[in-house]
């Protein structure tokens, strides 16, 4: 049995990347629901995993990072791989940039800017 928070972060899968597919959506869906997430609401942990899961996956984040580009460069030079994933999974939300400001825990917060609005 599903806890509240538990449904709310399916629904926010749902209706933001209603194509995510299945094999993604478990691993953004574990991680949204992993401790460090608690502390924010349903929406953004949702938004914070899937973000991590396509920077990780689907981008060369990870190849810069070992190339010795700092964060702020690989995350610039990856921005437009994460929102051509986004568009795949038919998300309403882009990624806009990534600003100097980081959450407590040291992760990027990134911007974004919801499609129809």
């Amino acid at each position: 049995m599903a806890t509240e928070r538990q449904r709310a972060i399916d629904r926010a899968m749902r209706a933001t990347t209603p194509r995510i597919p299945y094999l993604d959506a478990e691993t953004v869906r574990s991680a949204a629901r992993s401790r460090h997430l608690r502390t924010v609401g349903p929406d953004q942990a949702f938004w914070l995993a899937a973000i991590a899961h396509i920077r990780h996956s689907y981008t060369d984040y990870d190849q810069l990072r070992d190339e010795g580009y700092d964060r702020d460069a690989a995350l610039y030079f990856i921005l437009d791989a994460i929102n051509d994933v986004l568009d795949r999974w038919g998300s309403t939300r882009r990624l806009d940039s990534y600003p100097e400001a980081e959450s407590e825990d040291g992760a990027p917060q990134p911007s974004v800017r919801s499609l129809g609005a």
